[in-house]
């Protein structure tokens, strides 16, 4: 197979099986799944905390009225908490609850126990063709990061 070709499975590789783990992710929730959207927001708000709206919006390369709606939806929720900037009172600045920080963390938590499982089930030879892959998969992520965040 050609390294195009190559290239093209590992990307449907990789979607298949974080599709595949928000399945059996979302099997076991108590509360109902969050939108991607809406999940990849407090994640950037829980690395970010305090982040402005405004911010927000150019990280995840949407709108400023999409995440405004995004934010209205979550603190509604009881998931995002809005604070007035104190250098800017028209800005806000968000927070993620104590609500949202535990389902994030419960989410990560099933989630690397969903791949400590596969893992495990793998053969050794698998395991260690995975891990060899890991340094040139962290360069291909840092290489899709620049090219999406130029600059940070």
């Amino acid at each position: 197979m050609s390294d195009m070709g190559l290239a093209e499975e590992l990307g449907e590789l990789l979607v298949g099986v974080n599709r595949l783990t928000r399945r059996k992710l979302r099997g076991g929730l108590v509360d109902p799944p969050l939108p991607v959207a809406q999940a990849e927001l407090l994640r950037l708000v829980r690395s970010n905390p305090g982040i402005r709206v405004s911010a927000a919006a150019r990280e995840l390369r949407l709108a400023g009225n999409s995440v405004s709606t995004l934010v209205r939806h979550l603190t509604g929720q009881g998931l995002l908490a809005r604070e007035p900037d104190p250098r800017d009172r028209r800005a806000a600045l968000l927070r993620v609850t104590p609500r949202a920080a535990r389902r994030l963390r419960d989410w990560d938590e099933r989630r690397a126990g969903i791949y400590r499982e596969q893992w495990q089930r793998l053969p050794s030879r698998d395991r260690d063709a995975l891990a060899a892959a890991v340094p040139a998969l962290r360069r291909l992520a840092a290489q899709l990061h620049e090219e999406t965040h130029p600059g940070k």
